[in-house]
Formats: structure tokens, C-alpha cells, sequence
């Protein structure tokens, strides 16, 4: 049964601009289920702008690789999730996790999330990409 996780937005931006790293692994890894939301969708096609991607391939690979939860803009449920975060930007991502049921969310902005209480509150796992594949490899 493969493993479900949320995926930040900064981990598909990686995985777009490197074939050989973590990110992009994780991104085409068959014994993973991805998901994002919506919003973070949203969010993802206008970095792909600024940095020059393709949206094509942004498109691609969350048609192919993820699945999209909806969270919409719901201000209220997004603003009960900012005590999981210091950066109340990222309330939106903690509520795509929950809402997808998630046992991982992966990102390199760990600093962003206040790891410890979304564990513990939402039994959520917070970590890196790397940290994922190597657990990955512990398990098979």
C-alpha cells in the first residue's frame, strides 16, 4: 500500500529543476501517493512564472505524480491551522495534509512548520525529502 504524503510547494519546484536530486525522486516514486492542494497549485503556477519554468512540465507532473485536495479559500479553516506554523503562509499546506490524511509532509522549510505539535496534534510526520527516501529504503 503505498504511503501518503503532502508534498510543499518547494519539493515540486525542486523536482523541476533537478533530475538528479531528492525531490525528484520522491516526485516518481511508485510506492508514494502525493497529494498538494489546490492553493497550492495555484501558488506553484505563478513561482513557475517568475522562475522560468515550463508550466507544461509544472502540469505534467502534477497530472501524472499527484493527487489535488480542495481546501479552497476558506479564511477559517485556513487561520485555525497557524498555530501549526511560523509563517502563516504555510497555514494553507498544514491544511492540505490534514485534509488529504496524510502520514508525511515533505519540505525543505522545516523552520516554516512547528514540527513537534503537528505530530503530536495531527499525527503528521514533517520532514525533508532525503529523510523520506531513506526511510523508504529502511522499509523495504
Amino acid at each position: 500500500m503505498p504511503i501518503r504524503i503532502f508534498v510543499d510547494s518547494d519539493v515540486i519546484i525542486s523536482s523541476l529543476i533537478s533530475r538528479t536530486g531528492a525531490a525528484f525522486l520522491l516526485m516518481h516514486d511508485a510506492r508514494i501517493d502525493r497529494f498538494i492542494s489546490d492553493v497550492s497549485f495555484a501558488e506553484l503556477k505563478r513561482v513557475v512564472g517568475v522562475l522560468h519554468l515550463s508550466l507544461k512540465d509544472l502540469q505534467k507532473l502534477v497530472e501524472t505524480q499527484c493527487n489535488v485536495v480542495t481546501i479552497g479559500e476558506s479564511k477559517r479553516d485556513v487561520k485555525r491551522m497557524t498555530e501549526f506554523t511560523r509563517d502563516m503562509n504555510d497555514a494553507h499546506i498544514v491544511l492540505g495534509a490534514s485534509k488529504a490524511k496524510v502520514k508525511f509532509l515533505v519540505t525543505y522549510n522545516l523552520k516554516h512548520y512547528r514540527i513537534e505539535k503537528i505530530r503530536e496534534d495531527l499525527r503528521i510526520i514533517v520532514l525533508p525529502p532525503a529523510f523520506l527516501l531513506q526511510y523508504l529504503r529502511s522499509v523495504n
